[in-house]
């Protein structure tokens, strides 16, 4: 059994969408944004802690059942690993985490975080460059002693990446010996999913790439200059979209499908059950309200044409619609978390402060990989 602590206060849900409208406002300071990270941070551990104080008491009398089941929570290098945590209030020096609990951030991110999940989030390693291929060149016809080398350079080709490191604050109470390793483990990860999932997201949607060493985001223009100070520009709206009526919406999806289905370089593409439409949690009320209806078997479903799917992002700009083909971006996160105490003066009462480090890489396969576009969604008729 994993423990996850994933059920968080109001007043974080609260916190965390008020820093995304801070970082998604051009005029915002650094210490505006600042702000409100560090306050966002400090309701993820009140939540955390609330949670923790719930569930142990609860444990408390679930423990001899599950001891009678065999319940093994962690495994033994796990548990060595937190116990150790535990007995020394905090972490001690440079560590990287257990590779079983990094797979568990990872699995967490992309499962709680559904954004992540559609834009085809990978764990990958430390990468340094990736090879890709042209589904039709991969494979050529020729002559039978004909020139191979030359068949392989056009089907192939080589892209060097730079990755950006990823760095999160991990807050640990100073009286650990009240949580056992289990809950300090979960208590760390939860940590972790969180703010990476929360960087990660606001990245691979706004990321403005290498010059702000961030991933390249999805509303990033791949073809206009960089701007050396402020890195990609944003890509210009490409049209706008009503769902006013079934009709309408279908031409309006079928332009959108269509738009996705050629690459950059003119080539057709297969974009079939891939795009994905993202929408600020606001506008997404609008969408699903007119698509929304209950079925033979009495259950309200939400579908649209073209199968296709909505994700909810807070970093989503309102009044507008993101759609992407989701295997058409490259989102990478690499290398072990690494965690180490932070020494520096920051005022936090009896808690010890750490950073984790990861490596992140994100870019679209070329322009049309998505596209933006303006939602005015409008009331049916007769409603």
């Amino acid at each position: 059994m994993t423990i996850k602590l994933n059920n968080h206060t109001e007043a974080y849900e609260n916190a965390r969408k008020n820093y995304a409208e801070v970082v998604k406002n051009e005029n915002s300071t650094p210490e505006q944004i600042e702000t409100a990270w560090n306050e966002m941070q400090g309701e993820l551990v009140n939540s955390l802690k609330s949670q923790i104080t719930e569930q142990i008491n609860i444990d408390n009398a679930d423990r001899s059942v599950l001891v009678a089941r065999g319940a093994n929570v962690l495994t033994s290098k796990e548990m060595k690993f937190f116990n150790e945590v535990v007995q020394s209030d905090g972490f001690t020096s440079e560590v990287i985490l257990p590779e079983t609990t990094v797979d568990r951030i990872f699995e967490d991110l992309i499962t709680d975080h559904p954004l992540l999940s559609e834009i085809n989030l990978r764990n990958a390693g430390l990468l340094t460059r990736i090879i890709k291929s042209e589904a039709e060149g991969a494979a050529v016809w020729g002559k039978v002693f004909g020139e191979i080398k030359g068949q392989l350079d056009a089907a192939f080709k080589e892209e060097n990446i730079t990755q950006s490191k990823l760095t999160a604050f991990v807050v640990l109470p100073k009286d650990l010996e009240k949580f056992g390793p289990a809950w300090v483990e979960a208590y760390v990860r939860a940590q972790i999913v969180e703010t990476f999932a929360v960087a990660l997201e606001k990245a691979f949607i706004n990321g403005a790439g290498p010059v702000k060493d961030e991933p390249i985001g999805l509303i990033r223009d791949l073809e206009a200059p960089v701007d050396q100070t402020n890195g990609h520009a944003k890509k210009s709206i490409e049209g706008t979209l009503t769902f006013a009526d079934s009709k309408t919406t279908v031409k309006e999806l079928s332009g959108v499908m269509k738009y996705l289905s050629t690459k950059s370089n003119g080539k057709a593409v297969n974009v079939s059950g891939k795009v994905v439409l993202v929408v600020n949690p606001v506008d997404s009320w609008d969408v699903k309200a007119l698509y929304t209806f209950l079925n033979a078997n009495g259950v309200y479903m939400t579908a649209l044409p073209f199968n296709l799917r909505i994700a909810e992002s807070v970093f989503q700009t309102q009044g507008e619609l993101l759609a992407f083909v989701n295997d058409r971006y490259d989102a990478y996160t690499g290398g072990g978390v690494e965690v180490k105490k932070y020494d520096q003066t920051l005022a936090l009462d009896d808690c010890n402060l750490y950073t984790a480090k990861q490596f992140a890489f994100g870019k679209a396969d070329d322009n049309k990989a998505a596209a933006i576009y303006t939602l005015a969604v409008t009331e049916p008729a007769g409603a």
